[in-house]
């Protein structure tokens, strides 16, 4: 079966879901990153809020409360994003730090819509890296975004705004992909 590999992004309100809010969610096939997909989202009333989170991502509470879709409206616009660009494909979930990002889309796509389109097809870009520069790269702190477009010339701002992320960590991963492409054809 083909796959779409879906870089995904999300900001969100603290540390884990369940005691925080996803507030945004962005996402783009990494082979095409032009089919693009973001939201904001409205916070869960009573879940931890964090000013250092909101220093960062730039969302207040009360512009998402304002502004931001439903979590009900967001993840299931979100599922039929998926569904659609995926096109009979196998969706592969593809995050940097995937771990974050994976289990506050799994918990909000479970509990808003019922499933999870990419079950449990997450790729973390972090290892993708280290295991094609395993002899190199020795540490999972040589792992940040820093070393990685130092090493492949990414020079994409990390702007914490979702689909900003998501497709620098699209450009990321197609980086890797080709360095493999072109170490496996003695390139």
């Amino acid at each position: 079966m083909d796959e779409a590999w879906i870089s995904v992004d999300v900001e969100t309100s603290g540390p884990t879901p369940g005691t925080a809010s996803m507030i945004a969610i962005g996402a783009c096939l990494v082979d095409r990153p032009e089919i693009q997909f973001v939201t904001t989202i409205q916070p869960i009333p009573g879940l931890l809020w964090s000013e250092e989170a909101e220093r960062i991502h730039g969302l207040s509470r009360d512009r998402l409360a304002a502004e931001g879709a439903t979590p009900a409206d967001a993840m299931r616009s979100f599922v039929d994003w998926v569904d659609t660009v995926a096109a009979g494909r196998r969706p592969v979930f593809v995050g940097f730090n995937a771990t974050f990002d994976w289990m506050f889309a799994a918990d909000y796509l479970w509990r808003y819509v019922g499933r999870n389109p990419f079950g449990i097809s997450g790729l973390d870009i972090k290892a993708l890296y280290l295991g094609n520069h395993l002899g190199e790269v020795r540490a999972w702190a040589e792992t940040t975004s820093d070393h990685i477009s130092r090493r492949y010339a990414i020079s994409m701002a990390h702007t914490h705004l979702p689909l900003d992320d998501a497709l620098e960590q699209a450009a990321i991963c197609r980086a890797i992909l080709a360095g493999v492409a072109e170490a496996g054809s003695g390139g």
